[in-house]
C-alpha cells in the first residue's frame, strides 16, 4: 500500500504548471521543426493586409482597384513611340529663321531655274511663294563648301555633305531638293566646258611640240572616258510609281533648264532601260529604285562613278530593314565622287533616327516647324460602325458614308462649273480613297461598294503595274477649268435643246440606283507615301492605322497646296477609340503629333 500511495499519476491526468499564464507563446531558441505550424489557438496576421490578386478583384466586381493611377504625363496615343520628337524650342527657332524669306528671288539660283519655277513647276499661279521646307532647305543645299577630304586614318572613308529634310505632307519637298540639284547640274556643266576648253588648248599646244621634235613618230591617242551612263545626280525612290511622279516633275523643269533626265524603273522594258541609261549624249538626273540601280551597278560600275548629287527621298522606307542592304550599297559606291547626300521624309521615325545617328552623325537636320503635324485645314470625322444603323458592319457604314459624301453639294467636292455648263459638260467628278490595313481586304471592299452602286476600284501590289498607272493618274490629275470653246458649245447646245423637243427618258436607266460624279480607290499604304493626290478631297480610313506614322501620311493625301480636306475614320469596338481621340484633338489644336 505504501508503494501504491507513492505511485506517480499519469500525465494525461496532470495539469501543466504554466496553466496559470495569460499567454501559451514559448521562445523558440532553436529554428522551427517541421511540425511548428500545427496546434496554432492564434492566426498569425501580419499588420498590412496582402493585397488580392487582379484578377480576383475582378472577379468579386471591384475592379476600380485594378487601375493604375494614370499619370500626368500618359499619353492615350502610345504609338507617339515610333516617331522621333522635335522639341518645340526648335520649332519656334526654325519659324524665326525662315520668316524673312518670303521670295525664290532672295536664293541664289540661277535665272534659267529661277525662272522655270514660274513656268513649268508651279504654273498658273498668281502668287508663287517658297513654303517652309523650301525657304529653309534651298539655300543650306546651294552653299558651296569643302565636301570631299581623305580622313588620314582611315583613307577609304569619304566625306560629304549630308542633310535631312523632313517637313509635313503636301508642303513642297520634292521641289525643295530639286532645284539646288538642277542648279548644281548646271554650274557643273558650265565648269566641264571651261575644263574641256583649256584641255583641247593643251592639247592641241603638245601636238605642235610633238611634231616640232618628233615629226615621224607616231603615239596612239587614248580616247577620253564619254559621260554614257554616268549620271551627274541620282533620285532614288522606293517604288515604281514615286519614280514615274518624280520622273515627271524632273522632266518639267528640263524644257525650261535643258539638262538631260530619265527615269528607270521595274515597270520599264529591259530595252527601254539601256537606251535611256546609255544614251550616247549622256544623262544629268536619273530617277530610279534601289534595287534596280543596284543590280545594273554590278555589271556597269562605271555608272556610280560621276555622281555628285545623290537623294534618298521617302528615306523613312529607304533606311528600313528591307531597303537598307541595297540603299547602303548604292551610297558606298557613289561616295568618292559624291558631293552632297540627300534624306528627305515626311516623318522621322526612330529607327531612321537610329540609323542617321549611326552612320551620319554629321548630317545637318532641316527640319520644319509643323513636322508630324495634320495640317487644321483638314477635317476629321469618326464613324462608330457599333451604333445604329450598321451594328458592326464595317462595309455598309463604309459605303453609307461615301454616299452621303456624294450627294452631299457642300462646295468641298464636286464643284459645278454653272447650271448651263453643268448640265452639257457634267459637274466635276468627286474623288476619294479608301484605305485599308490589309491588301486582301481591298478587293473585297471594292466590289460590296460597287455591289452598292459605287464606281469602285482596288488597288494593292496584287495590281498589274499598267492598271497601277491608270488608276493613279485618275486620282492624281487635276481637272482643268472648262476653256472658252468648251464654254461657247455648252451656250450653243443649250440654244438648240429649247428648239428641239426633249426624248423621254430611259426608264431603265433609273432602275438602277447608282452614285454618280463619284470616283472611288480602295487601296492600301501603296498609295499613301509621296503620291500627290491633289484631285482627291475625301479620305475615308476603314481600318484605324497601325501607327502614328500612317495616320500622318494617310491624311497627308489631303489637305496639299493649301487646299482643304475632310477624312472620315471608321471605328468598332475592338479599335483604338483613345488614339482616334488624341490624334483629333491634335489636328483641332494645330499640334505635333509627338
Amino acid at each position: 500500500m505504501a508503494t501504491a500511495r507513492l505511485r506517480r499519476k499519469a500525465s494525461r491526468m496532470a495539469l501543466s504548471p504554466d496553466v496559470a499564464k495569460h499567454t501559451l507563446k514559448k521562445k523558440r531558441s532553436g529554428p522551427a521543426g517541421p511540425f511548428a505550424s500545427m496546434n496554432q489557438t492564434e492566426a498569425r496576421i501580419p499588420d498590412a493586409p496582402r493585397p488580392r490578386s487582379q484578377a480576383a478583384l475582378r472577379r468579386s466586381g471591384d475592379d476600380s482597384k485594378s487601375k493604375k493611377p494614370e499619370s500626368p504625363l500618359y499619353k492615350a496615343l502610345k504609338m507617339q513611340t515610333t516617331l522621333s520628337p522635335v522639341t518645340y524650342g526648335r520649332r519656334t527657332a526654325i519659324k524665326s529663321k525662315i520668316a524673312n524669306v518670303t521670295s525664290f528671288d532672295h536664293m541664289p539660283l540661277l535665272p534659267a531655274v529661277r525662272q522655270s519655277i514660274f513656268t513649268q513647276a508651279l504654273p498658273g499661279l498668281a502668287e508663287v511663294v517658297p513654303t517652309p521646307i523650301q525657304r529653309l532647305a534651298i539655300p543650306q543645299l546651294l552653299s558651296q563648301k569643302p565636301n570631299k577630304k581623305t580622313s588620314p586614318k582611315e583613307e577609304d572613308e569619304f566625306e560629304y555633305d549630308q542633310f535631312l529634310l523632313a517637313a509635313e505632307t503636301g508642303s513642297g519637298k520634292t521641289l525643295a531638293y530639286l532645284l539646288p540639284v538642277v542648279d548644281a547640274v548646271k554650274r557643273a556643266e558650265t565648269l566641264d566646258k571651261q575644263e574641256e576648253k583649256l584641255l583641247e588648248e593643251e592639247k592641241a599646244k603638245e601636238r605642235e611640240e610633238r611634231l616640232k621634235t618628233r615629226t615621224y613618230d607616231l603615239e596612239p591617242e587614248v580616247a577620253p572616258m564619254t559621260n554614257e551612263g554616268r549620271p551627274r545626280a541620282i533620285i532614288l525612290v522606293p517604288t515604281s510609281e514615286l519614280v514615274a511622279q518624280v520622273g515627271e516633275k524632273v522632266k518639267a523643269l528640263a524644257h525650261t533648264v535643258k539638262y538631260r533626265s530619265g527615269i528607270i524603273s521595274s515597270n520599264l522594258t529591259p530595252r527601254r532601260i539601256k537606251n535611256t541609261l546609255f544614251h550616247p549624249d549622256g544623262i544629268d538626273i536619273l530617277v530610279s529604285t534601289p534595287h534596280l540601280l543596284a543590280s545594273i551597278a554590278k555589271t556597269n560600275p562605271y555608272v556610280l562613278s560621276r555622281v555628285s548629287h545623290l537623294v534618298l527621298d521617302e528615306a523613312d522606307s529607304l533606311m528600313d530593314r528591307s531597303f537598307i542592304p541595297t540603299t547602303m550599297e548604292v551610297v558606298d559606291k557613289a561616295a568618292p565622287s559624291l558631293k552632297k547626300l540627300i534624306f528627305c521624309s515626311a516623318t522621322i521615325p526612330k529607327s531612321l533616327d537610329t540609323q542617321i545617328r549611326k552612320r551620319y552623325p554629321d548630317v545637318k537636320r532641316l527640319t520644319t516647324p509643323n513636322l508630324h503635324a495634320i495640317p487644321r485645314r483638314v477635317q476629321l470625322g469618326v464613324v462608330d460602325i457599333d451604333k445604329e444603323p450598321y451594328r458592326g458592319n464595317r462595309m455598309l457604314a463604309c459605303a453609307d458614308v461615301i454616299w452621303s459624301i456624294g450627294k452631299a453639294g457642300d462646295g468641298t467636292d464636286g464643284e459645278t462649273y454653272g447650271p448651263v455648263l453643268s448640265k452639257y459638260m457634267g459637274p466635276k467628278v468627286k474623288k476619294i480613297i479608301v484605305f485599308v490595313n490589309e491588301r486582301e481586304e481591298a478587293d473585297e471592299v471594292a466590289q460590296f461598294l460597287q455591289t452598292k452602286g459605287i464606281d469602285a476600284t482596288s488597288l494593292s501590289r496584287d495590281s498589274s503595274s499598267r492598271k497601277q498607272q491608270e488608276i493613279l493618274a485618275e486620282f492624281t490629275d487635276v481637272e482643268k477649268p472648262p476653256s472658252s470653246e468648251d464654254i461657247l458649245l455648252a451656250r450653243k447646245q443649250h440654244r438648240m435643246e429649247k428648239e428641239i423637243p426633249l426624248e423621254l427618258p430611259d426608264l431603265r436607266s433609273q432602275m438602277t440606283r447608282r452614285l454618280p460624279n463619284t470616283r472611288v480607290l480602295v487601296t492600301t499604304d501603296i498609295a499613301s507615301r509621296g503620291i500627290d493626290t491633289l484631285a482627291v478631297k475625301t479620305v475615308v480610313l476603314y481600318h484605324v492605322p497601325h501607327t502614328t506614322i500612317d495616320f500622318i501620311h494617310r491624311l497627308g493625301r489631303l489637305g496639299r497646296m493649301g487646299k482643304r480636306g475632310r477624312g472620315v475614320v471608321l471605328v468598332g469596338k475592338k479599335d483604338r477609340k483613345d488614339v482616334v481621340r488624341e490624334v483629333r484633338e491634335g489636328m483641332f489644336r494645330g499640334q505635333a503629333l509627338i
